[in-house]
């Protein structure tokens, strides 16, 4: 057990985790909230697929550099400092954004939120590593904390439609910043609260040594195999997450606030995923389950995407007028829900504690350029083939997931049994 595990009692170290949990949920429903403006700035901003897909890259990029500069930095700032300054910034951009109301807006607001999370994960992770004192304490922690996020997720879709409106065109869906500004301050508040410690960092190590130990730790094979598997998961997931609201509208002629309503059943279906998970991996493998949930997934997609042809256009004004097919592509993401969790917690126990931070800004660098070219390239294949095939296309990087968590498998050492 860790020297910060024994010196927190269970009061402090439970407002430390509601802390971790309510930065993760705010991040849930801001960071996945551009599928749905996506779709709203196509309507209201008139910007074609492929000039709206940058948002993700706005996004993405942004969480992909700061972690890249700042991994290794973090436990020198302290990580209470750190995530009241992601979430200042954040209670600024919700801010300005209905004040500015154009495109642009959210270029600037994604960067910022990007720059934001990947303090937010970064400190989260390695928090996770100080609370616990095993792998399987550790899982489960991890576990429930993206549980929450999925659950933030979830909420967020919900949020977003209830402030569209029926006009196409109309901007006072914009008003929903106000609200998660005021979000972003309880959130601030709940930190300040929080009787969080600043690491204590060695005193022969430096800046520069700590981020050439991050980039060092890419050079072993099983880190550089979980790497691989990380942006392959994270490509299918945004590349279906982000432009599912768009699926719905355009594909299976939905309104748009039925179609961002429908989209919350594949938020839905990550968390119960998770839940579930949890509980199976007492019993399962974690690499017998992976396989299950990629080979069904891989099925889902084969059966489900044929419905989704030649849809009659028809007045929906609830999500219980939806067609089939709008119930079962979303269920995708009860299977992929296990995947990226349990990878991380894998290769995480295998490392050092102190290693922890700069293996997360690894981990987040490379699922946001996974997610940059996943919501990209889905995207471009929207455009100019049919959704039908953009979502067809991700069976290409699932089959290389296969490969990968195989290889993953073989380099890392027997895993202890995984609990949530």
């Amino acid at each position: 057990m860790t020297d910060a595990t024994n010196t927190l009692t269970n009061a402090s170290r439970a407002r430390i985790i509601l802390a971790m949990m309510a930065c993760y949920f705010l991040f849930a429903v801001l960071l996945n909230s551009v599928g749905t403006v996506i779709l709203q700035s196509i309507n209201s901003f008139a910007v074609t697929k492929t000039q709206a897909a940058s948002l993700e890259g706005f996004k993405d990029l942004s969480i992909a550099f700061m972690s890249f500069l700042i991994a290794s930095m973090i436990p020198r700032i302290g990580y209470k400092l750190a995530l009241l300054g992601a979430l200042a910034a954040v209670l600024c951009i919700c801010l300005v954004t209905p004040q500015l109301g154009q495109f642009y807006a959210f270029k600037l607001l994604f960067a910022i939120v990007g720059c934001a999370f990947a303090v937010v994960k970064i400190s989260v992770y390695a928090l996770v590593g100080q609370l616990t004192d095993s792998p399987s304490s550790h899982s489960a922690l991890l576990n429930t904390i993206e549980g929450v996020f999925m659950v933030g997720v979830l909420s967020g879709y919900w949020i977003f439609s209830f402030f569209i409106t029926s006009e196409a065109t109309s901007i006072e869906w914009l008003n929903v910043y106000y609200i998660l500004a005021l979000l972003s301050l309880v959130c601030l508040l709940i930190i300040v609260w929080a009787p969080i410690k600043k690491q204590h960092v060695p005193s022969n190590s430096s800046v520069v040594s700590e981020f050439t130990a991050m980039l060092k730790l890419s050079y072993q094979p099983l880190v550089l195999v979980f790497i691989i598997s990380a942006f392959l998961y994270v490509l299918i997931e945004q590349g279906v997450g982000t432009w599912l609201p768009t699926f719905n509208n355009q594909i299976l002629h939905l309104p748009v606030d039925v179609s961002v309503q429908l989209t919350s059943i594949f938020a839905a279906s990550l968390a119960i995923g998770r839940l579930l998970a949890g509980q199976a991996l007492k019993y399962c493998h974690w690499y017998v389950l992976l396989n299950i949930c990629l080979f069904t997934m891989g099925i889902l997609i084969l059966l489900t995407l044929p419905l989704t042809q030649n849809v009659p256009q028809q007045a929906a004004s609830t999500i219980f007028d939806a067609p089939l097919a709008a119930y079962l592509m979303p269920l995708i993401g009860l299977f992929m829900a296990p995947i990226y969790p349990v990878l991380n917690s894998v290769i995480l126990s295998s490392l050092a504690k102190h290693q922890h931070a700069s293996m997360t800004g690894m981990i987040v660098i490379f699922s946001a350029l996974g997610g940059t070219t996943g919501s990209i390239l889905t995207g471009y294949i929207f455009q100019h083939f049919s959704g039908q095939h953009a979502f067809y296309s991700a069976l290409g990087p699932l089959f290389l997931l296969v490969i990968t968590v195989f290889l993953f498998k073989q380099r890392s050492a027997p895993a202890p049994v995984v609990s949530a």
